[in-house]
């Protein structure tokens, strides 16, 4: 960005429309990436808590700064990035591709290489998405996630959660051309329950004694509502985030010295109009950006936040899934009708799953829909004989005799 970082932001109109530009950038819909999360554990004890020196070692000329800060990571043999999230968690992100056939491959042999560096040092990853074996403890010790977990501590034990224990697997859309923008959005964002129930491997029962099919997801959802519930459809959801995202508190303010807390309560709309000394500047704006975790994050693509890590193999199904529905528009706008009834059902996907029956009456409809037109996608046989069997078993899942009651 060079010197336009330090532009300093002294309205709001400059600044929301800043962020509309940069979050929705336009253009045929033609690259395609993920990222897959997954907790780690010692392979001989699940329970025995992970230390840095164990990972950065196993690691090696992988491990990111955030482990050991005078490292130059590398790149995996297919161009994935390793990164490590505050409670230890390792994630593989993916250069952007052409096809989603390239992407799985390039993924699945840099998940390979990835999986050889941890058993070599006796680590294992986690089949599900929460660590089922570990209380919340924060490896990571950054003023950044100080300050995150600080904030939220102050609401509730889910920040911890989410930060520490939690595993998700991402997948990146491109946002699509100007005219189809609303739409894909609302399909992307219409699909969330569904595939939240579809593919929920978090189950869990909370200490109220309720039983969530994706603790995951709730936990996410309750972190911090003002950053982490989805962002409604909208006619304009560029000009809807800049809005949403100048009226969210600030969460941390970045120092040279000293904690990064926030004054509570002041949003970055309120940092323009004086709330701090310093005026902010572009890239305080990109910054606060980066604490904003709704299901459906817009990055200048779509990031879909909402799905939990998969075990093995398994991620393909609801990525190939996912972008199959995502890449002809005729299909993205049927996707918007279908996921309609079901589009605000979040908490409802979350503690129920398929036995909400409105909830598996869309999932259905999604995956005959995302099987018709997986075929589109030109994937090879191995890949899409996995696929079509791991979605055959979503499926049977959604037979009455499978459901409970709801």
């Amino acid at each position: 960005m060079g010197n336009q970082a330090a532009v300093l932001l002294r309205d709001r109109d400059s600044a929301e429309g800043y962020v509309a530009s940069i979050c929705f950038k336009h253009g045929p819909p033609r690259l395609y990436g993920v990222e897959l999360e997954w907790t780690v554990h010692h392979a001989d004890d699940l329970s025995r808590p992970l230390d840095i020196e164990t990972l950065c070692r196993a690691l090696g000329q992988h491990a990111p700064r955030t482990l050991s800060p005078s490292a130059n990571p590398a790149p995996l043999p297919n161009g994935s990035t390793v990164t490590v999230e505050p409670g230890g968690q390792v994630e593989l992100s993916t250069t952007p591709h052409d096809s989603v056939a390239s992407l799985l491959h390039a993924t699945n042999g840099d998940s390979d290489r990835l999986d050889d560096l941890l058993a070599q040092s006796g680590l294992v990853r986690g089949v599900l998405a929460v660590d089922e074996h570990r209380p919340p403890s924060r490896l990571l010790q950054t003023p950044r996630y100080e300050t995150m977990q600080n904030a939220f501590d102050r609401i509730g034990p889910h920040g911890a959660l989410m930060m520490c224990n939690t595993a998700a697997l991402q997948v990146c859309l491109d946002i699509g051309e100007p005219h189809r923008v609303a739409a894909r959005w609302a399909a992307a964002n219409g699909l969330g329950p569904v595939m939240v129930a579809l593919f929920a491997n978090s189950a869990a029962v909370a200490a109220d004694g309720q039983a969530w099919e994706c603790a995951r997801m709730r936990s996410v959802l309750a972190t911090d509502p003002s950053r982490s519930l989805p962002l409604a459809s909208a006619e304009d959801p560029a000009a809807a985030w800049a809005a949403r995202a100048l009226d969210t508190p600030l969460l941390c303010v970045r120092r040279h010295e000293g904690c990064w807390d926030a004054p509570a309560g002041v949003t970055f709309a309120d940092w323009i109009d004086g709330a701090l000394p310093n005026p902010p500047t572009v890239d305080d704006l990109d910054y606060h950006l980066s604490t904003l975790f709704p299901p459906v994050r817009p990055r200048g693509y779509l990031e879909v936040r909402y799905l939990d890590a998969q075990p093995g193999g398994s991620w393909m199904a609801p990525v190939a899934l996912l972008t199959a529905l995502m890449a002809d528009e005729t299909t993205v706008d049927a996707v918007v009708d279908m996921t309609a009834p079901v589009a605000d059902l979040w908490f409802e996907a979350a503690r129920q799953g398929l036995a909400h029956p409105v909830i598996a009456a869309a999932a259905q409809q999604v995956l005959d829909l995302g099987c018709e037109s997986l075929d589109s996608l030109g994937l090879p046989a191995p890949s899409s004989a996995q696929i079509f069997t791991d979605l055959a078993h979503k499926r049977a899942e959604l037979t009455p005799s499978k459901r409970c009651p709801s």
